[in-house]
């Protein structure tokens, strides 16, 4: 039997949902700040092979499995569906490599993940890395504005770690080449104490 796909694999899941988890699952789908954004023509009165669709094209067969199991969260559906089906099983076979091909990921998390207390601590200079974040699309406008005007680069960075860098392993591969651009020495040291 050949494998299911993760479109297949997550239009099971959403078939599984009680018709309330599926309607609050819908619900945060809209709310989503992060971009890109669902509309709501493209859920209203949609069925789950639908949604998976949507789902899929909107943020890519990756980063549509990061959005529902996020979305299952925020929705308080539970563990139950996402270990119900093969979603998980693809959550932890799937491999990720930055942008320049190298390995981000260790112990299937995302470097930017595995990090995050110490990139959270010990990242200084957020203007820069804020200003390439804007330029290459990983945050908007309102978002960047809001970030900088933090007083902390603590502070900046867990308004990141709440907002553009939930939207999926694409972001944070960006992140971790303008980390690498500007904070090369704390990452060469995060890769070689850890």
């Amino acid at each position: 039997m050949a494998p299911k796909t993760k479109k297949a694999a997550l239009a099971d899941m959403l078939e599984n949902l009680s018709k309330s988890d599926f309607d609050k699952f819908c619900s945060h789908l809209l709310d989503r700040r992060e971009e890109p954004r669902v509309r709501r023509r493209q859920v209203e009165g949609k069925n789950f092979l639908q949604i998976a669709d949507v789902l899929v094209s909107t943020f890519t067969e990756a980063g549509a499995v990061k959005v529902a199991v996020e979305l299952l969260g925020c929705a308080n559906c539970g563990l139950k569906p996402i270990q119900s089906f093969s979603l998980f099983l693809f959550l932890a076979a799937r491999p990720s490599a930055g942008a320049t091909g190298v390995d981000t990921t260790s112990d299937d998390q995302h470097f930017v993940d595995k990090y995050k207390l110490q990139l959270t601590d010990r990242v200084s200079h957020m203007d820069p890395i804020l200003d390439r974040l804007l330029d290459r699309g990983v945050l908007q406008r309102e978002a960047y504005d809001t970030i900088r005007a933090l007083p902390t680069s603590q502070k900046k960075m867990r308004e990141l770690y709440c907002g553009c860098l939930k939207a999926g392993t694409a972001s944070k591969d960006v992140f971790y080449q303008i980390l690498l651009e500007n904070e090369k020495f704390l990452i060469d040291d995060l890769n070689t104490k850890h």
